[in-house]
């Protein structure tokens, strides 16, 4: 199977690079057998999550730049009472995370490979969602690349508009200008209220990676932002 590589439409400015990694054998046999099972294509038009994942009063959680798929994996587990909706572009952590879903043997899980600000855009429905995850986003640190930052005042108020009220949105980050900015942004956007003051502790659910139990080791700190839908 042939998933996508590339999107078909061009926006002025990306928030990632597509770099396709060599694919595992165990990867690419995942995507082979479970991606036409778990896979969503991207189309331009609205979806109905409650069909897609076939069960109504679920909640319906986004994730947005899912990387290897462990978070996502670990978090859908620990809460089969929820369904996931996860985009990524980048085809071997499609690979890795349909390796998960068959381990863990997950029902709650479906995958898009495509610009996530035009699955938002296009396919989210207005006030369908009961969650956003977006962990641990490219920061892109240097100034003269801030305009790539997935996080700005525009991509903001779309997730907003696409959240019930009440639903929240967790962003976190390993970089604290990152999450100053994030920080400012969602402060500043009228429909979104800070669920704590400040920054919040790493909830429960959110696992630690090994990649960022690494870094708190060597002393970097990591920065949980929760906003709720006024």
């Amino acid at each position: 199977m042939t998933l996508e590589t590339k999107d078909k439409k061009i926006r002025p400015i990306r928030s990632f690079v597509l770099r396709q990694g060599r694919l595992t054998n165990a990867q690419e046999k995942a995507i082979h057998e479970m991606f036409p099972v778990y896979g969503v294509p991207y189309e331009a038009s609205p979806i109905d999550l409650d069909v897609l994942f076939g069960r109504l009063a679920s909640p319906k959680v986004l994730e947005i730049g899912f990387g290897m798929g462990e978070t996502t994996a670990t978090i859908a587990k620990g809460n089969p009472e929820s369904d996931f909706l996860g985009i990524e572009v980048h085809t071997p952590g499609i690979g890795s995370l349909l390796k998960r879903i068959g381990e863990f043997e997950l029902t709650n899980v479906r995958i898009i490979q495509h610009d996530a600000v035009e699955v938002v855009s296009t396919m989210i429905k207005d006030q369908s969602l009961d969650g956003i995850h977006v962990f641990f986003p490219d920061p892109w640190h240097k100034k003269k690349h801030h305009k790539r930052r997935l996080i700005n005042a525009d991509f903001l108020k779309l997730l907003s508009s696409k959240m019930k009220v009440g639903a929240y949105i967790h962003l976190a980050t390993d970089w604290k200008d990152y999450a100053e900015w994030i920080m400012e942004l969602m402060q500043a956007e009228a429909t979104l209220k800070n669920s704590v003051e400040g920054y919040h502790e790493r909830p429960d659910y959110r696992p630690l990676t090994k990649f960022e139990n690494r870094g708190i080791k060597l002393g970097h700190g990591v920065w949980d932002i929760i906003f709720t839908r006024k």
